[in-house]
């Protein structure tokens, strides 16, 4: 499990399969955004994703990059008028 800080609030999720040694948390699983977002439901909407105050480029949305103690924002755009 990975525990991060997604919108302010504290939250476990499973870590992913594989990815780079350097990513592991101490548990020995990682996590990338897009797991995460498959996760919380929202894969497929238009969003936007802070890591630790950087934005993160959805190019790299599939690189194992989120560990223990992260801290997120994510925005999903609302369409309408």
């Amino acid at each position: 499990m990975i525990q991060l800080i997604v919108n302010g609030q504290s939250r476990c999720f499973p870590a992913g399969e594989g990815g780079g040694a350097q990513h592991h948390d101490s548990s020995g699983g990682v996590l990338n955004i897009t797991q995460l977002l498959e996760h919380m439901g929202l894969q497929g909407k238009r969003i936007a994703v802070e890591r630790n105050g950087e934005i993160i480029p959805r190019s790299k949305f599939s690189q194992p990059m989120l560990v223990d103690g992260d801290s997120l924002e994510i925005v999903v755009a609302v369409g309408g008028g």
